[in-house]
C-alpha cells in the first residue's frame, strides 16, 4: 500500500515513538525494530507475556498510534488522548490504555482519562497502579462511592494491601467533596478488618475531614490499643488534642516517650509542643536528649537546630546548624539560610551577609538576597540595600515582583512609606492585576490612609483571586481596625478563615473585630488562640488591650511584656501599651 505523502511525513516523524513500544514484543520474534520495511508491514502476531493480550501490529494500528503520538508532540493532546481511548477499546491492551490515560490527564479531560483507566484495570487486573488511578480519578470526579469495589479489590490484592492500602485512603479520596461520602465509604471498608489498626486511622482520617473530632480520637485510640508503639497514630491523637489543649497533647506525646524513649519523630513534636507552650526548661532538656540520642541523624538535627532558634536559644541554634553541614546535609542552602538569620538576630550583618552570599543556587536564592537587602539596610544603607535588589534581577517574574516588594518593605521600614506607594503604584501600572503587587500597593495605602486605594485594589483583588484568604482578611481587619462597616468586616474575615482557617494572623483579625462589635469574651478567645499560636507583637497588643478592658489588668500587663521582648519595634504594641499603661 502507498500511504500519501503526507501521512509518509507522519510515519518518518513518528517512527522512533512506534518503536518504542512494539519493540520488545518483535524482539521477542527476533524481528529487528529498527527495520522500516518489516515494521511498516503487517508482520506475524508476536507471543506477549501472559496477562496481555495477542496483538497484531497491523497498519491501521500503527497509523493510528503515530496519529496519536505526533499530536501529543505537535501540541493537540486532546485528539491524542481521543485517539488512544479508541485504540485501548479496540486492542483492549493496558499499555495502550495506561498510555491513553496519561495524555487525557495532560489535556484535563477526566471523562476520557476515566474510561481508559477503567480499560486498564479491568485488562490488568492484578496491577494496583491501575486500581489507585480509577479511585483517584472517580474521587476526582466527585463519585467517590461508585470508588468502594476497586478500593475493595485494591485491599484485597495481598496480605500487605489493606495495611498500605487503607494508609494511602486520605491521598486516593482526600480530593472528594463530600467528606461526608468519604466517610460512610471508609466506615464501610474498614468493618471488614476490625483488627487492623491502619483501618481505623483510615476511619480518623476521613473523620477527621468530615469535622467530626470526637470520632477521629476515638478511632485513633483504638488504633494505638491495637499497635501501642505506633508513631504515626500517636502523633495525630496529640494533633487533634492540640486544637483544645496543648498541655494535653504534650502529656500525650510525653506518656509515649515514657514507654518509648528512641521514638525520634514523637520527641522532635513533644519539643516542638514545649516551645509552643512556652515551657523553655522543659524544651532545654528535650534538645539535650534528642542530641544525644541522635547525634549523626540530620533531620533529627535540623529539627532541633530550627526549635532552638524560634527559643531564641542561638547558641544551640547555630552549633547544631554547623554540625549540620559537616554532615553533608541534603539541603545545604536551608542550613546556611538559617545560619543568616541567626547572625541577623545577633546584629552580626556582616556575617549574615556572608552566608546568604553562599546560596548560590535553589529555592532560598531570592529570600537570601531579600534579607541580605535588608541587613544592609538596618547598618543605614538604605540605598546601597535599593541598589543590590535593583542589581539582583531575575529572568523569572514572580522573582523579580519579590524583590521589589522586598524594596517597598525597606521603604516602609524607613518610614517612607509615600514612596514605597509610588514605586509599587509605578510597577502595577506596568504589570496591571498582578496579584502580589496589587495585594503589597493595597497594604501600603493604609500607612498614608488611601482608603480608596486599599478598598478598591483588594476588592479587585478578591475578584481576581476569589480564594485569596489574606485579600479577604486584610480588607476585614482595615475595615474593624477603623471601627467602620463592622457586620461587612466581620464577614471578610469569616471567609478568609474558611479558606485558611488556621492562620493566626486572619485569627486575630477575628478577634479584634469581635472587639470592635462589644463581644469582649469572644474576643479574647480568639485572641488567645492567636497568640498561643503566634506570639507576634502585633498579636500581643490586641490581646492586651482586651484583657485590659476585661479588668485582667496584670494578665494584660505580662502579654505585653512578652511582646515587646519579641517585638520591640512593633509601632502598633509601643502605642498600645503607651495608651493603656504608660
Amino acid at each position: 500500500m502507498l500511504f500519501p505523502i503526507r501521512i509518509q511525513a507522519i510515519l518518518a516523524a513518528g517512527f522512533f515513538a512506534a518503536a518504542a513500544f512494539f519493540g520488545a514484543a518483535l524482539a521477542q520474534q527476533g524481528q529487528d525494530p529498527d527495520d522500516d520495511d518489516e515494521l511498516v508491514a503487517a508482520g506475524p502476531a508476536y507471543q506477549p507475556p501472559a496477562h496481555l493480550p495477542p496483538q497484531e501490529l497491523t497498519e491501521p494500528l500503527l497509523y493510528e498510534f503515530l496519529l496519536g503520538e505526533i499530536a501529543t508532540q505537535r501540541g493537540n493532546p486532546g485528539f491524542a488522548a481521543q485517539t488512544y481511548l479508541d485504540l485501548a477499546r479496540r486492542t483492549r491492551d493496558p499499555r495502550v490504555a495506561r498510555r491513553a490515560v496519561e495524555i487525557a490527564n495532560f489535556a484535563r479531560m477526566p471523562g476520557v482519562a476515566l474510561e481508559a483507566a477503567r480499560i486498564w484495570q479491568e485488562t490488568d487486573p492484578s496491577s494496583p497502579q491501575a486500581l489507585q488511578t480509577v479511585i483517584v480519578l472517580l474521587a476526582g470526579a466527585k463519585r467517590v462511592e461508585e470508588a468502594e469495589p476497586y478500593l475493595a479489590k485494591l485491599l484485597a490484592i495481598d496480605a500487605n494491601a489493606a495495611p498500605n492500602g487503607f494508609l494511602q485512603m486520605g491521598r486516593l479520596l482526600g480530593s472528594s467533596a463530600d467528606p461526608a461520602a468519604y466517610l460512610r465509604l471508609v466506615r464501610r471498608l474498614a468493618e471488614r478488618y476490625p483488627d487492623l489498626p491502619q483501618a481505623h486511622f483510615a476511619i480518623a482520617q476521613a473523620a477527621t475531614a468530615a469535622k467530626d473530632d470526637a470520632l477521629a480520637l476515638a478511632e485513633l485510640r483504638r488504633a494505638v490499643a491495637l499497635k501501642p508503639d505506633w508513631e504515626l497514630a500517636v502523633l495525630s491523637e496529640a494533633q487533634l488534642l492540640q486544637k483544645n489543649s496543648p498541655a494535653e497533647a504534650a502529656a500525650r506525646l510525653a506518656g509515649f516517650l515514657e514507654r518509648y524513649p528512641g521514638s525520634r519523630d514523637v520527641r522532635l513534636n513533644y519539643a516542638r509542643l514545649l516551645v509552643l507552650d512556652k515551657r523553655t526548661e522543659e524544651a532545654r532538656r528535650q534538645f539535650a536528649d534528642i542530641l544525644g540520642r541522635f547525634k549523626d541523624d540530620a533531620d533529627a538535627l535540623y529539627a532541633v537546630g530550627l526549635l532552638a532558634f524560634q527559643l531564641k536559644e542561638f547558641a544551640t541554634a547555630e552549633s547544631t546548624m554547623k554540625r549540620l553541614l559537616e554532615l553533608n546535609y541534603r539541603d545545604p542552602n536551608a542550613v546556611r539560610y538559617t545560619l543568616g538569620q541567626i547572625a541577623e538576630e545577633r546584629k552580626d550583618w556582616a556575617g549574615a551577609i556572608s552566608w546568604y552570599a553562599a546560596i548560590q543556587r535553589g529555592d532560598y536564592v531570592v529570600p537570601a538576597k531579600v534579607r541580605t537587602a535588608s541587613a544592609m539596610a538596618k547598618q543605614g544603607k538604605l540605598a546601597e540595600a535599593r541598589a543590590y535588589l535593583r542589581n539582583a534581577g531575575s529572568q523569572n517574574e514572580a522573582q523579580r515582583v519579590q524583590l521589589l516588594v522586598a524594596e517597598a518593605q525597606l521603604l516602609r521600614e524607613a518610614s517612607m512609606n509615600q514612596d514605597a506607594f509610588d514605586l509599587l503604584g509605578g510597577a502595577l501600572a506596568a504589570s496591571p492585576d498582578q496579584p502580589e503587587l496589587m495585594y503589597d500597593y493595597a497594604l501600603t495605602a493604609e500607612k498614608i490612609d488611601r482608603f480608596d486605594v486599599l478598598e478598591s485594589n483588594l476588592a479587585r483583588l478578591i475578584q481576581l483571586r476569589p480564594d485569596h484568604a489574606h485579600a479577604y482578611n486584610a480588607l476585614g481587619y482595615s475595615l474593624a481596625d477603623r471601627n467602620i462597616r463592622l457586620p461587612e468586616a466581620k464577614k471578610l474575615i469569616e471567609k478568609a478563615l474558611e479558606l485558611s482557617p488556621d492562620d493566626f494572623f486572619i485569627i486575630d483579625s477575628m478577634g479584634w473585630v469581635l472587639y470592635r462589635m462589644g463581644d469582649l469574651k469572644g474576643a479574647a478567645v480568639q485572641l488567645r488562640r492567636a497568640w498561643q499560636g503566634r506570639p507576634d507583637g502585633e498579636i500581643g497588643a490586641h490581646l492586651g488591650e482586651v484583657l485590659w478592658q476585661l479588668g485582667e489588668h496584670d494578665e494584660a500587663r505580662r502579654v505585653w511584656q512578652e511582646a515587646l521582648k519579641t517585638s520591640p519595634e512593633n509601632e502598633s504594641l509601643q502605642k498600645t501599651v503607651k495608651r493603656f499603661n504608660p
